[in-house]
């Protein structure tokens, strides 16, 4: 039994090859270009393990071991170099440590999706990019009027068909040199808008027939592009061992500090799935916002109950850890989303 271990960076790999003993075979980098671990791997054995770090860069890594029939273990960096216990760091020590973990079976090893979510995922991420992006340039523009005294308040939406009119009515108020530049920044927002409904489009030829994600849009909250992201964030449910196992992988409970009897509780922990925090403070926050649209419903109510002791963060929080759960038990079932509020009233009734 050999045992591999990668310690990647940007531009090669140290590499380190062991027996079962942990004696060394071979040692040393490997400068990276397409097809080289391909090279690397010839000649062992098929389900041979090897060890690699998450790092950016880890997608074509991953492909070219499993392409050899090797198999692959990311690693959680983080929880790895805390069991490894070393004081200095090198790539050697890094690479000699993973070995030690694989052949103690202590490896903290990270779910690999397949090809083909990693692929899929690019579409919401780049999108929430694009988003990010366009709030950034929206708020820029508001700025700009609002250093010269313009306040948009006539309309809701000023980036809508008719909030533009009154901006460009702004605009054109302007000096010369910030009035060019505010519509450039307007015509910038235009294309990234177009760019977001083209990638959104693909989402829905590419997700409409999920059956995932037909059944994540019946929690309250979440739409289509929320579904999707949840879905494939996801990956598979049964990776995890219970609700409790998934919601603080979507980093939505809070740390914890007790001393005797003494608990504090504080912020969410921020070691998570970002893209899941925010799929569900995000439906958490339309919940939030349309309670009094939905009174008898569970998240609605929860919000309302929490929020008079502890604020509206505490209270978004709580709604998204009854959304993870929720969403959960949907995969995990296959079946939609039963609003307990709703249950119970319809239970008094009987």
């Amino acid at each position: 039994m050999k045992y591999i271990a990668f310690d990647c960076h940007r531009r090669y790999t140290f590499a380190r090859v062991e027996d079962a003993s942990g004696r060394r075979l071979w040692e040393g980098r490997i400068p990276h270009r397409r097809g080289i671990f391909l090279e690397f791997l010839e000649g062992f054995e098929p389900s041979t393990p090897v060890a690699l770090e998450t790092i950016g860069s880890w997608y074509w890594v991953v492909d070219e071991i499993e392409a050899r029939g090797l198999r692959p273990r990311l690693v959680h960096a983080r929880k790895a170099k805390v069991m490894m216990g070393m004081v200095d760091k090198s790539d050697k020590l890094d690479a000699r440590g993973l070995n030690i973990l694989q052949r103690t079976g202590t490896l903290p090893e990270v779910w690999i999706p397949s090809g083909e979510i990693r692929d899929r995922r690019e579409l919401p991420r780049s999108r929430m990019l694009l988003v990010r992006q366009r709030t950034k340039l929206k708020q820029r523009v508001l700025s700009n009027l609002a250093k010269y005294g313009f306040v948009v308040s006539e309309v809701s939406d000023p980036f809508g068909r008719k909030g533009k009119e009154v901006l460009k009515r702004m605009i054109a108020q302007l000096p010369p040199e910030t009035r060019r530049i505010t519509l450039m920044l307007l015509e910038e927002i235009e294309h990234l808008e177009g760019r977001i409904e083209e990638i959104e489009g693909r989402m829905r030829e590419v997700f409409s027939s999920s059956e995932e994600v037909e059944l994540l849009q019946s929690i309250p909250g979440v739409g289509f592009i929320l579904a999707v992201v949840i879905a494939l964030e996801v990956g598979d449910i049964s990776r995890f061992g219970g609700p409790e196992r998934f919601v603080s992988y979507c980093g939505l409970v809070p740390r914890v500090e007790q001393s005797g009897s003494r608990v504090r509780y504080g912020r969410m922990r921020k070691e998570a799935n970002r893209y899941l925090k925010w799929a569900f403070i995000e439906a958490a926050n339309a919940v939030a916002l349309n309670a009094r649209r939905w009174p008898e419903r569970h998240a609605s109510r929860l919000p309302q109950r929490i929020k008079q002791r502890k604020g509206h963060g505490k209270a978004v929080g709580a709604v998204g850890r009854h959304l993870a759960e929720a969403a959960y038990w949907i995969l995990r079932k296959g079946e939609p989303y039963r609003d307990p509020g709703l249950r119970a009233l319809g239970e008094r009734g009987a």
